[in-house]
């Protein structure tokens, strides 16, 4: 099949010029295919957990904050600091015959951090039997710029739990 551009775009909803690298938090909301409740398996809900929970653990300079899984959709802050840097491949690292070297997304960006949480998710769902699940293409975010957003995302978090079933 050939690329057709008016056909094949895809728009980007990220800030343009804005790098998804920087020392920043951020409020990320990731929402199943179609909207389909898969949360409310309690078997896909921990793995979701698990797979959040993780993140740390495979990128040294995020954190996480407030997150709550609802029946179709996940909410949570990311919060990247220091120097993010630190991982990425030495600009001579590069292999000058791979041309998506240069255009692969930059490690510690938000964009590797969900798509790899995403990723791991859709694994083990496979691996548990659970096939029919899927994410929703690319995902939703938000640039916390102060402390005053950030309660107010903590808050709108929080809240979210209380309509949360039971």
């Amino acid at each position: 099949m050939s690329y057709e551009p008016d056909k094949h775009h895809r728009r980007t909803i990220r800030l343009e010029g804005y790098d998804y690298s920087q020392s920043r938090a951020y409020f990320i909301t990731m929402i199943t295919h179609k909207r389909v409740p898969f949360f409310e398996k309690t078997t896909i809900r921990r793995i979701v957990e698990n797979c959040w929970l993780a993140i740390p653990s495979h990128f040294a300079t995020v954190s996480l904050d407030e997150w709550i899984i609802m029946p179709d959709h996940f909410h949570g802050i990311i919060i990247i600091a220091g120097d993010v840097h630190l991982d990425a491949p030495a600009e001579d690292a590069r292999d000058p015959h791979n041309r998506f070297s240069t255009i692969s997304p930059k490690r510690n960006t938000l964009s590797v951090i969900v798509r790899t949480c995403k990723s791991a998710v859709t694994t083990q769902c496979r691996r548990m039997g659970q096939v029919e699940f899927k994410w929703q293409r690319n995902y939703y975010e938000r640039i916390i710029r102060d402390e005053y957003h950030m309660h107010c995302t903590r808050q709108y978090i929080i809240n979210n739990q209380s309509n949360e079933p039971v």
